[in-house]
């Protein structure tokens, strides 16, 4: 699959990967790749399993230690950043798997995502709103986070990381399971965040329903970028279309 070279927006980078590498022992996870978000943005990461979709969001959130290349933010290097301050960077990551605390209630799980957080007032205000953004939560408030569907479960998980106030939301397959209708669910809320202006990066296996609510795309293979451009172009990319859309 051959490279698409596009120009980014001449906006101010919010976040820009150089050259990244990542190894786990002697497996090689990111082979160089590059990559920026701006400000406002839904960006999208697609690839197959194996890809080094979720190592790039790992490696971003300092889980994992790059072995070459860099991660700024805001035109600072993260390399120094231990992964508990990340969140306090502005940086909210969204894992695969969920990670609930699934013995806890709903809102105890939500009030967790503010754990950083002081501001009371402003605490109850983002609750509040997370329960308009997730009608289904604050029915469930009370309910153990276990006890709820998988999409409930998801939209959860994706309510906890707002609740940290992030600047950049990063979303680690948030379709994975779920029923189609659901799939529509989250991409709706997703496309909605991202025109109140919140800044996402969203890795996705379901690159069509990522691609129509992302404004541009990359696309990982084995570690590497093969692909980007402008999630439109993306869409009609007969190559993109044959390896991802059942084109």
């Amino acid at each position: 699959m051959s490279t698409v070279h596009t120009h980014a927006p001449s906006l101010p980078a919010v976040l820009q990967i150089e050259q990244l590498q990542v190894h786990y022992g002697s497996v090689q996870a990111l082979a160089g790749i590059s990559l920026t978000v701006q400000r406002g943005e839904l960006v999208t990461l697609l690839g197959s399993n194996g890809a080094g979709k979720s190592t790039t969001l790992r490696a971003i959130s300092r889980l994992v230690n790059a072995t070459a290349g860099r991660i700024l933010w805001h035109g600072a290097d993260l390399a120094a950043v231990p992964a508990h301050r990340t969140l306090k960077r502005g940086i909210g990551h969204c894992p695969e798997g969920r990670r609930l605390l699934n013995r806890q209630s709903v809102a105890f799980n939500l009030e967790l995502g503010a754990y950083l957080r002081r501001d009371r007032e402003g605490i109850a205000a983002d609750l509040e709103r997370c329960y308009g953004l997730f009608p289904r939560l604050a029915e469930r408030r009370q309910q153990q986070a276990g006890a709820l569907s998988g999409g409930e479960q998801q939209m959860l998980a994706i309510a906890r990381a707002l609740m940290g106030q992030p600047e950049l939301l990063m979303l680690d397959e948030p379709s994975l399971g779920l029923a189609p209708k659901l799939v529509t669910d989250v991409m709706t809320i997703l496309a909605e965040l991202h025109r109140s202006g919140l800044t996402i990066l969203l890795v996705e296996q379901n690159a069509q329903a990522a691609l129509e609510i992302a404004d541009r795309g990359y696309v990982l293979e084995a570690g590497r970028l093969h692909l980007n451009g402008q999630a439109s172009d993306l869409l009609r990319n007969p190559q993109l279309k044959a390896a991802y859309l059942g084109g």
